[in-house]
């Protein structure tokens, strides 16, 4: 029988994921337990879950304490894990009740093994469709193959479980009896990879090598696009699994993950573990036991997928690590670049950060020692680098409410003939940005946003990118009511999917933006199929900038190459330059050279010369000056303070109220700017004010933050949030 560590009755401090603040005392259960137990407890009328995080404080009186009700058949939280809650909140300013929700983010922990009764696709055809049976078909393929339980397979596809039984004799859906969470197939990190390139070779010996020390490390991967990264890094994973342990690579997109869990699966011989928001309950739930048990070798996930119980993590991948939305920007603010690195230095792992285009902030730990750095020059295989060069727009003959200059369509005209494919990208969804009446000059704004409404015609709405409000294109301006006087004003990919159909009539368009697809497997099936050629010329956001694979394409022709360096935001030539850089690395990945055009008004602009020259090293070191003599990020600390209230008063008086009251802030040499209106100074019916603190790099400005906020009272509807290392300024 294994010892307990606190006997029954003990006093034990129990942590749960409820807005406590701290944790709360309670009696061992019969039989007893130990830190790290997962347990429900009694709060108030309900019974919750929470993780015994070591022994009582002793400030309620013995006789007023409840038990715990039982010990949850999970894997405890390892004491690293715990390490790592507390610390993640300690950096981000999280009360550590928020944390541990992050952390237990699966359904039915607390439920007893058994065997449940689970539906998948069959093979079979229904004798008879009904649009009932074709949502609940349509459903699990698109889940490509994941299991369901009955009654969350009804609940997702809104029928009766009726309907899904009736689908069984015909073998449409298979019903079968298994065990709750089965171990994932066993990956064999022994079977061969793909031939690597020397220079290749050389990077996954050196990956290896730190995998096989132990101990924690991080390297930044910068290999060109198209360079092989995947195959290198995937070497690493390889080591980890063979010294027996855990392995988890960290995505930024979930259309990516279809093409790489095909490329493990070639690689280890079975499908890896997957989390993100695209995972079945039932499997969610899987994952996050296996993962304590051991059961599963290799996880592939987003972001939250850093949270999940390892019992022995020797590896972490962030893949395109330079990726904005790492960022966690509601709720808990965190960057999973940045926590990958800490969850490993507790874990004694190792974390590759790979991309062909790093975050200053990276780039600035390689060159202070503090990562090692290996670099890939060259693109795998025949593939060469497209070239790059700028269409000046000041030239071009082009007319009003159009947007594909002559020179971008002579190429594009070009690549049809060859049977090759173009991709015109413009970083704007929908049809246009702006709605503007002719006769009075209004433009049709959020009712809850202090934002624009962008026109969406092929859903026929306008819809707010700030809070997701959606309502028909109004007949008649909502100000004075005169008809036939609304106007798109400038293009979003819907207006350039409109132009490309009536300047290039005999091709075959296609639009990548995330809002046109409402699943994700839909938005995989168009990837799918644009790699095989079923489309002449694509019309993409930033979505197509992240990793695909498309051997035909040979021209990308950037529509507005000045749109990211508007504004006043501190990374605008940073994101510009990555964005630009890996967009074009997008042409000539097969065996026909590429060419990258882009279209720009300022074609002497200093980031649009370095994106041309590909000259990396100069543009980061030029970048690392600017931002050291600003004394900003990743050379001094900022952090962003948001305070929210369904009226403007009560968030600016507390606003004004933290402003005058700065001295822990002046103590460490602080500087406090604000209140004032955020950019966007109404989301979500709830007025918005920002205030942004600046400091030297070595400040404790977590410590002095807390100090400052200590003796706030929250007035009722308002709400405070802190930014550690804000990546918007919005």
């Amino acid at each position: 029988m294994l010892s307990v560590e606190f006997p029954e009755d003990a006093r034990v401090a129990v942590l749960t994921a409820q807005p406590l603040g701290r944790p709360f005392d309670y009696r061992a259960p019969e039989g007893g337990c130990s830190t790290g137990d997962f347990v429900e407890v009694p709060l108030g009328p309900r019974k919750v879950l929470g993780v015994v995080w070591g022994a009582g404080a002793g400030d309620v009186a013995a006789g007023k304490l409840r038990a715990v009700i039982r010990v949850l058949d999970a894997a405890p939280m390892r004491e690293e894990m715990r390490a790592f809650l507390e610390r993640a909140a300690d950096y981000t300013l999280t009360p550590l009740p928020a944390m541990l929700r992050l952390a237990t983010r699966a359904p039915g922990l607390g439920d007893p093994p058994s065997m449940r009764r689970l539906y998948r696709r069959g093979q079979g055809a229904p004798d008879r469709m009904t649009p009932a049976r074709a949502r609940v078909i349509e459903l699990l393929e698109e889940y490509g193959g994941l299991a369901f339980t009955l009654g969350e397979l009804a609940e997702q596809a809104g029928v009766s479980s009726s309907v899904v039984k009736g689908l069984i004799p015909s073998g449409a859906v298979l019903e079968e009896d298994a065990p709750r969470d089965r171990p994932y197939p066993h990956l064999d990190p022994a079977l061969p990879g793909v031939p690597l390139a020397e220079d290749q070779a050389q990077a996954a010996a050196r990956l290896r090598a730190g995998v096989a020390g132990g101990s924690y490390g991080t390297t930044l991967l910068k290999g060109v696009t198209g360079s092989g990264k995947t195959e290198v890094y995937l070497e690493a994973v390889a080591e980890c699994l063979s010294h027996g342990r855990q392995a988890l690579v960290l995505l930024p997109e979930i259309a990516l993950t279809a093409e790489f869990l095909t490329r493990v699966e070639r690689r280890f011989g079975a499908r890896p573990a997957e989390w993100h928001s695209g995972v079945t309950m039932a499997e969610r739930r899987r994952v996050w036991r296996m993962v304590g048990r051991g059961g599963a070798q290799l996880v592939v996930g987003a972001r939250s997928a850093l949270f999940l119980p390892f019992r022995d993590l020797g590896l972490i991948v962030v893949d395109e690590e330079h990726d904005s939305s790492y960022k966690q920007e509601e709720g808990v603010l965190y960057n999973a670049r940045d926590m990958a690195v800490l969850r490993a230095s507790l874990a004694g792992a190792q974390v590759v950060l790979a991309s062909a285009t790093p975050s200053l902030e990276s780039w600035a730990n390689a060159e202070a020692g503090k990562y090692a750095r290996i670099d890939l020059t060259s693109r795998f295989g025949d593939a060469k680098l497209p070239e790059m060069r700028a269409i000046d727009m000041r030239t071009q003959d082009l007319p009003p409410s159009r947007w594909i200059s002559p020179t971008l369509a002579t190429a594009v005209e070009a690549r049809m003939a060859a049977g090759q494919q173009s991709l015109l990208f413009l970083n704007r969804r929908g049809y246009a940005p702006v709605t503007v009446c002719r006769a009075c000059g209004h433009q049709i704004g959020c009712d809850h946003c202090d934002a624009r409404m962008v026109e969406h015609r092929f859903l026929k709405r306008l819809v707010c990118h700030q809070c997701g409000e959606t309502k028909p294109i109004p007949a008649t301006c909502p100000s004075c009511q005169a008809e036939g006087k609304l106007a798109p004003v400038g293009p979003g990919v819907e207006r350039l999917a409109e132009e490309s159909a009536e300047r290039f009539p005999d091709a075959r368009v296609a639009v990548l933006s995330s809002d046109l697809f409402t699943t994700a497997r839909a938005l995989k099936a168009q990837i799918k199929a644009i790699a095989a050629g079923e489309a002449d010329i694509i019309i993409g956001t930033q979505l197509v900038a992240k990793g695909h694979n498309f051997p035909l394409l040979t021209l990308v022709g950037v529509i507005d190459a000045d749109l990211g360096l508007q504004g006043s935001d501190l990374r605008a030539a940073e994101r510009t330059f990555q964005l630009m850089r890996q967009v074009a690395g997008r042409a000539g990945r097969g065996a026909d050279k590429g060419l990258a055009l882009l279209q720009t008004f300022q074609p002497e602009h200093p980031v649009i010369r370095a994106i041309l020259t590909g000259e990396e090293e100069s543009f980061w070191q030029a970048e690392a000056a600017e931002r050291r003599a600003a004394g900003v990020p990743p050379y001094g600390r900022m952090a962003g303070i948001v305070i929210s209230a369904p009226e403007a008063k009560p968030a600016f008086d507390l606003g004004t109220w933290l402003a005058r009251n700065d001295a822990p802030l002046r103590r460490i040499g602080a500087q406090l700017f604000g209140p004032a209106p955020a950019p966007i100074a109404r989301v979500r019916g709830r007025h918005r004010v920002r205030l942004l603190i600046k400091a030297d790099k070595g400040a404790p400005l977590q410590a002095a933050i807390s100090d400052w906020l200590a003796p706030v009272k929250l007035p009722a509807q308002v709400r405070l949030a802190v930014d550690i290392d804000p990546q918007s300024f919005l």
